[in-house]
């Protein structure tokens, strides 16, 4: 007979959690593993709420198994650290990501591509190789090896910083990776959420021409008075959008859900990138033509290696970049949910975890 949640591993922990399709949280006692030689156990403090958590609670994308603990933007204090540790001393300001474990051995681990793992697993509603499940950061306190820990620079905020964990992360691999960062050029961000505005901030670091596209009239003054973009384009409006065809280097498609990418093709300039890092919940349709004709490239991407999430948060703490967050106490969290379905937050949600979640 398998152990209950609770009973599971000598460590007890207390998160909240939930338990069917609803996506309603509340309080959950589980237990967490012994502290191992390369492990690091962590005090969370703070854990971001991201689009992702949504998704899983109400099984959006059908693979939740129940009880499921969200959260992987995750920050805290190093308690303790194995004999084999090396990186981290207990007191240590640290993160934990979208990943727990990889296979360390196959080719994308090979080259710290360890989030393209074919045995990648995530940091909550997924199991480990013995069967254990693991549970994610709303909660209390979190083990991870240490190959799946990041040192948190001492100047980034904490909880401000938490989403660049996730959101960070996404927008700054796929901006270097396709080239996205020669200074001057000029990039369009879809989308203007807890993505997108992360991606405006990145992109004016790295030097370039930043123009938000939404389709939110609403959005224009917060894109380029409170975030710096450079201009904003209203993909609701049929002649300014004609008015900026071809105008584009490259596009960051931050958008979760179903939208048309023609529009989006058809401002690249001639060898145009467009990359998209939205999970929309059906597939797109993708018009071959305007490829072919534009040599225009599609792309996607997802995270990060752990060493290029290490570099992206050394670059946002260089260049004094966090999230616009909205601290929220554990309570809140079925509100907040809500008000995220709607995009009702400015820009991401994070959990006052210390200071809110008690026994």
């Amino acid at each position: 007979m398998s152990k209950s949640a609770e009973e599971e591993h000598p460590q007890k922990a207390l998160a909240w959690a939930a338990r069917d399709n609803s996506g309603t949280l509340s309080p959950f006692h589980f237990s967490r593993r012994e502290n191992g030689d390369d492990d690091v156990t962590l005090k969370i403090l703070y854990c971001g709420v991201c689009h992702s958590d949504l998704h899983t609670v109400r099984n959006e994308w059908g693979f939740t198994h129940y009880p499921v603990v969200p959260g992987h933007e995750i920050v805290g204090v190093a308690t303790k650290v194995g004999n084999n540790v090396t990186k981290f001393k207990v007191g240590d300001r640290v993160g934990v990501g979208v990943m727990v474990g990889s296979c360390k051995t196959c080719e994308c681990c090979q080259q710290d591509l360890e989030n393209y793992c074919p045995r990648m697993i995530f940091t909550y509603n997924s199991h480990n190789p013995d069967g254990t499940k693991n549970y994610g950061g709303y909660s209390d306190m979190i083990v991870v090896d240490q190959r799946y820990v990041l040192r948190f620079p001492d100047n980034l905020p904490l909880d401000a910083g938490a989403p660049l964990l996730c959101a960070g992360i996404t927008v700054y691999s796929p901006m270097k990776y396709y080239g996205m960062t020669e200074a001057g050029k000029h990039l369009g961000v879809a989308g203007l959420g807890g993505l997108g505005h992360v991606a405006v901030k990145i992109g004016k670091a790295f030097g370039l021409k930043v123009t938000v596209i939404s389709s939110s009239p609403k959005k224009e003054s917060e894109s380029i008075n409170r975030l710096g973009a450079d201009s904003f384009l209203l993909s609701s409006d049929p002649a300014k959008m004609k008015s900026a065809i071809g105008t584009m280097d490259y596009i960051i498609d931050t958008v979760s859900a179903v939208h048309p990418l023609l529009p989006l093709l058809s401002l690249l300039k001639v060898n145009g990138k467009l990359v998209t890092v939205g999970l929309p919940d059906k597939p797109l349709e993708l018009p071959i033509f305007p490829l072919v004709l534009g040599r225009k490239l599609v792309g996607g991407s997802d995270i990060g290696g752990m060493k290029e999430t290490q570099e992206m948060l050394d670059f946002c703490a260089k260049h004094n970049i966090s999230s616009d967050i909205e601290l929220i106490r554990m309570d809140d969290i079925n509100t907040a949910m809500e008000r995220l379905a709607k995009s009702e937050v400015r820009y991401r949600f994070v959990i006052d975890v210390a200071n809110s979640l008690s026994q």
